[in-house]
């Protein structure tokens, strides 16, 4: 935030100013009180376990120059302490504020699975000619898109905003503190089913990125993806679909994979050419047309753009290949969804390997009461992709076990990651190829730091 005073605040949020100056000047916002700089304004959220109002002092004694308050009518400091009836309110209302005031064409990136790869591969496709702003971390939620918005660069040519939900009526609050100029949609998985109950459900939540757009302009979508080809029929904006078939507007072929790179033929409207990643699998195949649709959009080179994304290597702990103890391992501890859990089978699939091909899966939860089938099924995947030995971590991961042991596979099934370490480190011989993956609170990156 640039000139923003105390004063433009109380009007942006509806707030009413209880002490302090109205005419200082505040240039950054914090949810967090450790992580304070002096010219910071503090939002305390009231969330399921803590109410960050107890962290106001500390807030202040670490440097903050301002707060926000929904529990004090009456305050005598020598700092600005701002009433609103709703912190989170207020921090989305001065995010849209601040979206007020910038110029540029605004991206938004959401989806079920690839949200945070996609937002970066479409940043480095932008970036062959623009200057790019984009989400850092995972700042993509009610929480995290008003201070991204708030500490965007001014004189960037594109923002780039990751936008995530877990419940309903998230994105149509983020979409109204975003309105984004454009957006892109990776796919409608069954992540966080449990609280959107189908996913139909979640393809019309998602879908609310789109609330803002006027009719010229456009939502880039997969078009390999049943829930959004509804969207072929007629929508209320330009429509521009990335895919696997030449029936998409940006699609590709001759997918293949050399040396641990995949190269594949790109047909971008009237453009044909070669194209190679540093990545293995499909879903980045995937991901890079989305990428390179954007980029096309915004009249940046598809061939400038795909050489940009040749050099880009991807995140820590998803698909991160490495070589330890003349095993090579892919992490992809992250996080876990059926889709993403194909993906990465996929990856191991076909990476080249001179021993066996392991799996080390543990469960993938917010699945709903449809858990249990969604294990099955991957289950039975990773026996069809030639997984040769499977260790499940967890009560879910049993029924992965079952579907494929069904299949022929041999597989192993632990309680805690302890057990399985054990067993892994035992079983793996040099020239092994391991994947891990499961949900991030299955901590699965213990049993990698030990590999």
């Amino acid at each position: 935030m640039k000139n923003i005073t105390v004063q433009d605040i109380v009007q942006a949020t509806g707030g009413r100013l209880l002490c302090g100056s109205p005419d200082l000047l505040i240039r950054n916002i914090s949810i967090d009180s450790r992580t304070m700089k002096g010219d910071d304004i503090f939002v305390p959220i009231i969330g399921a376990k803590v109410d960050a109002h107890r962290f106001i002092g500390g807030a202040f004694q670490a440097g903050a120059a301002a707060t926000f308050t929904s529990e004090h009518d009456e305050m005598e400091d020598t700092h600005p302490w701002i009433r609103v009836e709703d912190t989170v309110k207020a921090l989305q209302d001065l995010g849209a504020f601040c979206r007020n005031r910038l110029t540029m064409p605004i991206i938004g990136v959401t989806g079920s699975v690839g949200k945070t790869s996609t937002r970066e591969m479409v940043a480095c496709a932008l970036s062959a000619e623009k200057k790019v702003y984009s989400t850092t971390g995972n700042s993509n939620g009610q929480l995290g898109v008003p201070i991204t918005l708030s500490e965007a660069d001014p004189d960037a040519d594109v923002i780039v905003l990751e936008m995530g939900m877990s419940e309903p009526g998230e994105m149509s609050r983020i979409s109204a503190v975003a309105r984004v100029s454009m957006g892109v949609v990776t796919n409608i998985g069954v992540s966080h089913i449990e609280n959107l109950g189908s996913r139909e459900n979640i393809r019309k939540e998602k879908m609310h990125m789109a609330d803002y757009l006027s009719p010229d302009q456009v939502m880039v979508l997969n078009g390999e993806d049943d829930q959004l080809e509804v969207y072929r029929k007629g929508a209320p904006f330009r429509v521009v679909y990335y895919g696997l078939s030449e029936n998409n507007d940006y699609w590709a072929e001759n997918i293949r994979v050399t040396d641990g790179r995949t190269y594949f033929t790109v047909h971008a409207g009237e453009e044909t050419f070669e194209m190679q990643l540093p990545q293995l699998g499909q879903h980045h195949v995937m991901n890079a047309l989305a990428a390179l649709a954007v980029a096309a959009e915004n009249e940046v080179s598809p061939v400038k753009a795909a050489k940009a994304l040749e050099s880009w290597h991807g995140f820590a702990r998803r698909l991160e290949i490495s070589e330890k103890n003349g095993c090579t391992i892919i992490d992809d501890s992250y996080n876990a969804s059926p889709d993403s859990m194909r993906a990465a089978l996929q990856v191991l699939s076909v990476t080249e390997t001179a021993g066996r091909r392991i799996a080390v899966l543990a469960d993938m939860l917010e699945l709903g009461p449809d858990s249990p089938k969604y294990h099955s099924e991957v289950g039975a995947y990773a026996a069809s992709c030639g997984t040769d030995r499977i260790f499940t971590i967890g009560t879910l991961a049993r029924y992965l076990a079952e579907a494929a042991k069904a299949q022929g596979v041999e597989v192993s099934c632990y309680d805690s990651n302890a057990e399985a370490l054990e067993d892994i480190l035992a079983f793996r011989k040099p020239g092994d190829t391991i994947l891990l993956k499961g949900s991030n609170s299955m901590k699965l990156s213990e049993i990698v730091k030990e590999l």
